[in-house]
């Protein structure tokens, strides 16, 4: 399951959104964070499902991919769920359990929340998903240039986030392997009481830091012997160019937070 996982993973493509500017993929992610807060009622959140099901499809991934490679997340929203629902008062009582109740509110607010989680989840991950790391990083250091005008080491913090992002994935892999070769021991990460189960994960935790200092070292070594000093000198490859397509892109996002914010009211 673990090996599964979407998110810092890329998957090259020759879709729309494959093709898109990085920027405006970034850009575009920040006005949807920003838009998934207009909606307050059910045709609202049923429009933001529309929007990222139409992504997905544009980006050409299934929904079921992505349900597989998110199932470690929604365990979590699942969880943020159940707590609204048992803390969240308010309406009417639909189950009343003595101890604990369970009203009306706390089911609404607990949908729309959980719906609100999926929707930034799913659309922060089909920008990893169609973006490469090397792309992400341009992007961010060209998006955050001005900041370079009060000392702000912009090219560092912008290759931190892309390597950041790009071991998630690697450490999952690191992770379900160590798994499987404990397992194969006998060690065993599902039985006793919680105690037990904490000091099982022990001899995961180990070997994975280990692994995890290793490979950033590695890491180190490889980019002092290409001679790396940061963006001083540096050329780019690949140069990002703003299209018509880029524009479009954020003017339809736009028009949908418009449509959003007339559907509020």
């Amino acid at each position: 399951m673990l090996s599964s996982m979407l998110l810092g993973r890329y998957i090259p493509g020759n879709s729309v959104i494959h093709k898109l500017d990085p920027r405006a993929k970034i850009i575009s992610v920040i006005l949807f964070m920003i838009i998934v807060f207009f909606a307050n009622h059910w045709i609202g959140y049923s429009l933001l499902i529309l929007f990222v099901l139409t992504m997905t499809k544009l980006a050409g991934l299934s929904i079921r991919f992505l349900f597989n490679g998110l199932k470690l997340i929604f365990i979590l929203l699942i969880f943020t769920f159940l707590m609204h629902i048992f803390l969240t008062k308010g309406g009417t009582v639909l189950i009343d359990g003595g101890f604990f109740t369970i009203e009306s509110e706390g089911l609404i607010t607990g949908i729309y929340i959980t719906v609100r989680l999926i929707m930034l989840v799913v659309i922060t991950t089909l920008m990893t998903l169609t973006t490469s790391p090397i792309e992400l990083t341009d992007a961010i250091e060209k998006l955050c240039r001005p900041l370079k005008t009060v000392k702000v080491p912009v090219h560092e913090i912008a290759m931190m986030m892309s390597i950041s992002l790009r071991f998630i994935p690697t450490l999952m892999d690191e992770t379900e392997k160590i798994i499987k070769a404990q397992s194969a021991r006998g060690s065993t990460f599902m039985t006793g009481n919680l105690k037990q189960r904490i000091n099982a994960l022990v001899p995961i935790f180990i070997p994975l830091f280990m692994s995890a200092f290793k490979r950033a070292e590695e890491m180190a070594i490889a980019m002092e012997v290409r001679g790396y000093q940061g963006d001083e000198g540096r050329t780019h490859y690949r140069l990002l160019s703003w299209e018509t397509r880029d524009t479009i892109a954020l003017f339809v996002l736009v028009l949908f937070g418009a449509l959003l914010i007339f559907v509020r009211q």
